[in-house]
């Protein structure tokens, strides 16, 4: 009777226990201005951060959530992830992404890993031409773009404001629960500024912890050299353009695409209407190069070979040509880089690649 009774108690301890834990109260959200650390990842510090908009844990946190909402379409079908695929380098593998009514653009999505370095204003700015001169200006107009996700901000901002979880993270990140399309723009901001990548075959060689192959060290050399035809000198001249840590001077130019009869995009011309920047566009980082296929501002081409046969033999000419293209590239026989010198520039720019980067879970939904 006793082992009975016993049984009994211990039952109702576990059932009182079990009851218990179901009615704890739910701490509510509170703001939380800890500073987020941007990991550098041996970069130098990038030339600005906003200082009206610091990072923040929770503020990057929020950014992030809304980078992979699709509800910031107007189908709710497309997020800004679809178009900046991690995998792909924050690009698109598509030359031109599909919006959400199923049309294309006219313009390859552009990578927007290391944007922290990007130069804003009026000389810089966002977009193949710049017309964007604040990355927070930048992240709302693909969201109200007709051809992109083509949203109403007034309808995106009553959708996130009736959610509980939205309005949560916005009182952590900006201690309101209310919802502005500012407000939205600043977390966006703030998560994309978070996205660095640094750790390239290229940049551990450089701090010694490894050693480019004998083809990746040629391709460098000729990377950054120039042409001295009169001492017989072979060179890319590939860093006039894409120099500096990021691999980009983050200048518009003009390539050499098409001849001037041929121009189809006018570029930053149609954003200053200077003459002198008719189709130019902003030099992007070739950092991730490998991964952010295909190239040029309307993706024409679709590999690194081909990059490279066109700055050996298939500069056009311009009055807007930069002149360093001008001088050598359009003589006969262009650079006269030979299959093997191709080869070595195509491991050389594979070796800016960060491996890192498609995969950390810092980024991901």
């Amino acid at each position: 009777m006793l082992r009975i009774l016993l049984v009994v108690l211990a039952l109702g301890v576990t059932v009182v226990g079990c009851s218990q834990t179901t009615v704890e109260p739910v701490d509510p959200p509170v703001y939380d201005p800890t500073p987020f650390m941007l990991n550098l990842k041996g970069l130098p510090p990038p030339p600005g951060m906003p200082p009206d908009n610091p990072l923040t844990v929770q503020g990057v946190a929020l950014g992030k959530m809304l980078f992979h909402e699709r509800q910031l379409s107007a189908t709710g079908t497309q997020s800004c992830a679809d178009c900046h695929v991690q995998s792909a380098g924050f690009s698109d593998g598509r030359r031109y992404s599909v919006g959400v009514r199923g049309a294309e653009g006219t313009r390859q999505s552009m990578a927007i890993f290391n944007l922290a370095w990007r130069r804003p204003g009026p000389q810089g700015g966002f977009f193949w031409d710049g017309r964007s001169q604040q990355l927070r200006h930048q992240v709302l107009i693909p969201i109200q773009d007709p051809v992109e996700m083509d949203a109403d901000l007034d309808d995106i901002i009553a959708r996130l404001q009736a959610s509980e979880g939205y309005r949560n993270q916005w009182i952590r990140a900006f201690g309101t629960d209310s919802i502005t399309s500012r407000t939205l723009s600043l977390a966006l901001e703030q998560f994309l500024l978070s996205v660095v990548s640094g750790n390239t075959r290229f940049d551990r060689a450089q701090r010694g912890e490894l050693q480019l192959s004998p083809a990746e060290q040629r391709g460098r050399d000729l990377f950054f050299r120039e042409v001295d035809p009169l001492r017989g000198i072979k060179g890319a001249e590939c860093f006039h353009c894409h120099g500096g840590p990021q691999f980009t001077n983050s200048q518009f130019m003009n390539n050499g695409l098409d001849a001037e009869a041929g121009f189809a995009d006018l570029g930053r011309f149609r954003v200053t209407q200077n003459p002198r920047d008719r189709a130019r566009f902003l030099s992007p980082t070739l950092r991730n190069i490998a991964l952010t296929a295909p190239y040029m501002h309307d993706g024409r081409f679709a590999s690194l070979e081909e990059v490279i046969d066109h700055y050996n033999t298939g500069v056009r000419s311009s009055a807007t040509l930069e002149l360093p293209l001008m001088q050598f590239n359009i003589r006969p026989g262009g650079l006269g880089l030979t299959p093997q010198d191709r080869a070595d520039l195509v491991a050389f720019l594979r070796t800016l690649t960060d491996d890192s980067l498609a995969v950390d879970a810092s980024y991901s939904p």
